[in-house]
C-alpha cells in the first residue's frame, strides 16, 4: 500500500470522523506530504510503519535547515503525531515512531490587536456610497461585535440570525455550534444590509441562506474579506499588518480589558481550551497593577 493510498484515508477520516474543515484538513495533510517530500529527497523507500525515530529526527532536521521556523516545525510535528495516533486507531501499525518526538519551543505570539479608535477609523474609511460599502460595514461590525472568524463569517447564515435574541449561531471548528451574543450596533447594520442591500443582488444557487454576498449574488471568499480589510486599512493610515483574525484578536482583548471573565470570552471564541483563550490577556502592566490593587484582599 502507498503513501498516497495511507494519506487518502487520513484525508478521509480527518474530514468524516473528525468532522474537520477543508482547510484544517489540507494544512493536517500537507504535513505528512512535507515528510513524503523527504523520504523522496533522500532516497527512503519506507512505509509508514517501516519508518523509525531517527527516520522522524532526520526529517526535522532537514525542515529546520531549510529555514522553517519553529512554530512552523511544531506544527507539523503535531500533523505528524496525528497521521500516526490514525494509523494506530486503524491497526496499519503497531509502533508510534513520533511518541518520542518533542516540538521545538516556539514561546507565545502575541497576535496583532486594534484600538477602539483604529477600529472606528477603519470603519469610518468604508465608502458608504456604494451597495458594497454598506454590505463592508456591516461585515466589519458583526466581526468586532461576535470575534468570528473568517471562514465562520463567510458561512454565517440567515437562518442562524435570532434577532429578537440578540444572538447568532455560530458553526465552528470541528462543525462545532455556539451562540454569540450580538451588539444592538451589529444587528442594525446586518438588517439594514438585508433590507436595503442583499434585497436587490440576484441571489445564485446555494447562497439562498448565506448572510453576506458578493455583487454576484455567490458566497464571499476569505481572501475577499483580506482584501477589503487590508484596502480599509490603507485608506485609515494604519501601518499595522492585519487581517480579519486581528478583529477577532481586538474583540477578545478589549473584552478583558474591560474585565470580562475569561471563561465567557472563551465561550465566545468557541476554544475547546481555557489555555487557548489566555493569549487574549497580554494586558499591559499598569491594567494589571490597577487590577491586583482594587482585588487583592492584602491591598
Amino acid at each position: 500500500m502507498s503513501w498516497k493510498s495511507y494519506i487518502h484515508g487520513y484525508q478521509s477520516y480527518l474530514r468524516l470522523e473528525k468532522s474537520l474543515s477543508p482547510n484544517s484538513v489540507e494544512a493536517y495533510v500537507h504535513d505528512v506530504q512535507k515528510l513524503t517530500q523527504y523520504l523522496d529527497h533522500t532516497g527512503n523507500l519506507a512505509g509508514p510503519a517501516q519508518l523509525a525515530l531517527k527516520d522522524i529526527q532526520g526529517f526535522l532536521r532537514w525542515i529546520s535547515e531549510l529555514g522553517m521556523t519553529a512554530r512552523s516545525q511544531a506544527r507539523i510535528v503535531s500533523g505528524l503525531k496525528g497521521f500516526y495516533k490514525y494509523l494506530l486507531l486503524e491497526n496499519i501499525i503497531r509502533k508510534d515512531p513520533t511518541e518520542l518526538v518533542e516540538s521545538p519551543k516556539t514561546g507565545r505570539k502575541l497576535p496583532v490587536f486594534l484600538t477602539v479608535t483604529e477600529i472606528n477609523s477603519l470603519i469610518e474609511a468604508i465608502d458608504l456610497s456604494t451597495p458594497e460599502g454598506k454590505r463592508n460595514k456591516a461585515i466589519l461590525e458583526t466581526m468586532y461585535s461576535c470575534g468570528l472568524r473568517v471562514t465562520e463569517l463567510v458561512n454565517l447564515k440567515i437562518t442562524n440570525l435570532y434577532f429578537n435574541e440578540g444572538f447568532i449561531k455560530v458553526v465552528g471548528k470541528g462543525n462545532k455550534e455556539r451562540l454569540v451574543p450580538l451588539s444592538a450596533m451589529a444587528q442594525n447594520e446586518i438588517v439594514y444590509y438585508l433590507r436595503e442591500i442583499r434585497t436587490g443582488i440576484p441571489v445564485r444557487s446555494g447562497s439562498e441562506d448565506i448572510v453576506f454576498l458578493s455583487r454576484r449574488g455567490s458566497k464571499l471568499s476569505r481572501v475577499m474579506i483580506f482584501t477589503i480589510i487590508k484596502a480599509l486599512a490603507t485608506q485609515a493610515g494604519i501601518k499595522k499588518s492585519i487581517s480579519p483574525h486581528t478583529f477577532r484578536h481586538s474583540f477578545a482583548t478589549h473584552l478583558v480589558e474591560g474585565g470580562a471573565d475569561l471563561r465567557a470570552v472563551q465561550e465566545m471564541l468557541g476554544h475547546e481550551s481555557i489555555t487557548t483563550t489566555e493569549i487574549y490577556t497580554h494586558l499591559d502592566r499598569e491594567y494589571l497593577r490597577s487590577t491586583i490593587i482594587q482585588f487583592h484582599p492584602r491591598s
